[in-house]
């Protein structure tokens, strides 16, 4: 069955659209959907990384459309989702997954406004973006639906010291993820939230090292293996549109982060 003929109605594989594929979490995930055979639109700022992320995954993999992308402007996002239409026939899953954490260990007095506009404009702008142009795609195709899945982290739930732009925005994309739950419901869209906790990325390397804690201490951090994250949202991805996991917490299991830490 090729990308124009999967009907997307059942939990078989599809087209994907991932967001920040050429790198951490976006690549893992990117090459699992890949090699389970879905077809895959990655997007990203850089074409080198997109294209290192597809070509890594692998023969008898899913088909890759590398498309370079800053999901902060309205022009790229809706040239990103006119490709994969085009080259694919339909859209049945949106992993919204760019984003940024900013300047970190900046005090709130001090941040600059450029700097907090910058991380709004990509974590949660652009998760509304891809999400609008997902939505409009998924309610006027045949058959009708799709499924949304926003990247929430664990700072979606509780902030870390000095992060107020990065908390801000994934507690933002909460509720965006429940609004655009409820407004898809009529149209078999299904919309749901991966919160991610410590996975072993390039981002995530200071934590074997020491990250401030709430009371001030520097301490290690244990991670987890990204590809266990991957896994989950694959999961997620192949559930049928009549399924949906709302809100899933994957983190690594000594992080800091239940009880007092």
């Amino acid at each position: 069955m090729n990308a124009k003929e999967t009907d997307g109605r059942d939990g078989r594989t599809g087209v994907a659209v991932v967001t920040g594929a050429g790198s951490g979490i976006g690549r893992a995930v990117t090459r699992e959907l890949l090699r389970g055979g879905w077809s895959v639109v990655l997007a990203g700022r850089r074409a080198e990384t997109l294209e290192e992320t597809a070509g890594a995954a692998g023969a008898g993999c899913g088909e890759a459309l590398a498309v370079p992308t800053d999901v902060s402007r309205p022009e790229d996002v809706e040239a990103l989702f006119a490709a994969a239409v085009d080259r694919l026939g339909r859209l049945d899953l949106l992993f919204n997954n760019a984003g940024t954490s900013g300047p970190g260990g900046v005090p709130v007095e001090e941040l600059p406004y450029e700097a907090w506009r910058h991380v709004v404009d990509t974590n949660l702008n652009g998760a509304f973006l891809c999400a609008q142009a997902a939505y409009r795609q998924m309610k006027g195709q045949t058959p009708q639906g799709g499924r949304i899945i926003n990247n929430g982290s664990v700072s979606a739930h509780v902030p870390r010291p000095r992060s107020v732009a990065y908390t801000a925005t994934k507690h933002a994309l909460t509720g965006l993820t429940k609004s655009l739950a409820l407004d898809g419901r009529p149209y078999r869209i299904a919309v749901g939230q991966i919160d991610i906790g410590n996975a072993a990325t390039e981002m995530t390397e200071r934590m074997r090292a020491g990250v401030p804690q709430a009371n001030g201490e520097i301490a290690p951090e244990p991670v987890m293996d990204v590809a266990d994250v991957a896994r989950t949202v694959r999961h997620m991805a192949e559930l049928p549109l009549e399924a949906n996991v709302q809100f899933a917490t994957v983190l690594a299991t000594g992080m800091p982060y239940v009880g007092r830490g």
